[in-house]
């Protein structure tokens, strides 16, 4: 959960920045809105040891603006049964989809706080795969050698692009309601990808001015990925530090007494990719004789690469896939 005022000037933090917070607020809220082509979930929890008094004006902003779940329990004298009940609060918010982070004994009794974000996505593609043109192939990876998978295959107009530096093909792939999917596919191994890999650099590779709608021959293998990441040591990275650290931390903007930091940062995700399509989109798919299409470019995901979900200019979602 993020928050953009310092936690210790938490004097009516609910009324700071009233745009800035008001647009957090559409867009969780936007994400969170059930869409019948597509399902995706956003869950925020924050769970703190009881004793901390936190502040009810943190609570409430907590709750009314970034939709996080706030919730005291006791790590001290029952963590097993704090741990069962964060993964029931899990199960609820992802509609059974994810049901645990957290490892039996993985959260020690002397924790203060616990912050958990899951997410999960599953979508219908604009322009769906054809199930009976899916066909057993090998995937070219370290992490799996000789492995055969499910690889889907279809050849339509897509937004398309190839990068010379890093070298790599950049394909669109778009689902109902306004998300894609981009997937960055290397010449061979995609570490210059992503040792490259920015925000920025994501954007420039994705610009619309640099893609074009091309006839593709497109051949992507169906994956699921359900990952469990401890983000701590990634945010330490990212220069986010005094929160980690019990003498250093100052959150008393959400609990007095100067004893409360962050001990834990879990993110779990999901996500599976198949053929599925709308029915409308299928029924009223254009047919064209194959002898009247132009020569295609080919795009073959048959080897690690990358991919990112993107909802209007939010990513949502971002991945490796290295073994289907």
């Amino acid at each position: 959960m993020l928050h953009f005022n310092p936690a210790s000037g938490w004097g009516n933090s609910s009324q700071a920045q009233p745009g800035l917070q008001s647009q957090l607020k559409r867009v969780l809220s936007d994400i969170n809105t059930s869409h019948r082509d597509y399902e995706l979930h956003i869950a925020n929890g924050l769970f703190a040891e009881k004793v901390f008094d936190l502040h009810r004006n943190y609570i409430e902003c907590a709750e009314k603006l970034y939709n996080a779940k706030v919730e005291r329990v006791d790590f001290t004298n029952d963590v097993e049964d704090t741990r069962y009940k964060i993964h029931k609060w899990i199960e609820n918010e992802t509609h059974g989809k994810i049901k645990s982070v957290f490892q039996a004994g993985s959260i020690s009794s002397s924790a203060v706080m616990v912050l958990v974000n899951a997410v999960y996505f599953k979508g219908k593609w604009e322009l769906a795969f054809t199930k009976n043109k899916t066909v057993n192939c090998h995937f070219k990876s370290p992490q799996c050698p000789g492995k055969a998978v499910a690889m889907m295959h279809q050849e339509r107009k897509f937004n398309f692009s190839v990068i010379r530096d890093p070298p790599m093909q950049v394909l669109e792939l778009k689902y109902n309601g306004g998300i894609s999917m981009f997937i960055m596919l290397p010449e061979n191994d995609p570490s210059q990808i992503e040792k490259r890999m920015t925000f920025q650099n994501l954007m420039e590779w994705t610009n619309p001015r640099k893609m074009s709608s091309q006839y593709v021959e497109v051949f992507l293998p169906q994956f699921k990925i359900e990952k469990n990441y401890e983000i701590k040591h990634h945010l330490r990275a990212l220069g986010l530090k005094d929160i980690f650290d019990e003498t250093r931390a100052d959150l008393s903007g959400i609990a007095p007494g100067g004893r409360l930091y962050v001990s834990k940062m879990m993110h779990k995700s999901y996500i599976e990719v198949t053929e599925e399509g709308t029915e409308a989109t299928a029924a009223t798919g254009i047919k064209i004789v194959e002898k009247q299409l132009p020569k295609s470019r080919v795009f073959r995901a048959d080897h690690p690469f990358l991919f990112f979900i993107r909802k209007d200019d939010i990513i949502l979602f971002s991945g490796k896939v290295s073994c289907p």
